[in-house]
């Protein structure tokens, strides 16, 4: 994995440098509003490990994905999403990604239609 040349919008976030609506955090992963929702509900979750992308994760980053991954549904009940929720994860430019530092949107709250864009 490459370093970052520079602090990206999340690590800023991490360390408190710029406000967040934050909805969870713990040791390993911190989840906020996004400030520019495409549902009702949109929220990311972000690894407090700096890792730019999914394809950049490494081995030792398996238990790190899981407890993220498990955290997720905990978050969407907090969160009402009694009705189901959607989850994912852009990966590099071609899918999308524009803050490189991995993240999952968690968003819900309206029915969320197929394919998604």
């Amino acid at each position: 994995m490459t370093p970052l040349a520079e602090k990206t919008v999340f690590k800023k976030i991490i360390d408190r440098e710029i406000p967040a609506n934050i909805v969870y955090e713990d040791d390993l992963c911190l989840a906020f509003h996004d400030i520019d929702p495409k549902a009702p509900v949109h929220v990311l979750l972000i690894p407090k490990k700096e890792i730019q992308n999914l394809s950049d994760a490494d081995p030792e980053d398996q238990s790190l994905l899981g407890h993220m991954l498990l955290k997720i549904p905990e978050i969407a009940e907090q969160l009402g999403l009694d009705d189901g929720f959607r989850v994912i994860t852009n990966n590099g430019a071609g899918g999308g990604q524009d803050v490189y530092h991995l993240h999952f949107h968690l968003m819900g709250g309206r029915k969320l239609n197929w394919p998604p864009g």
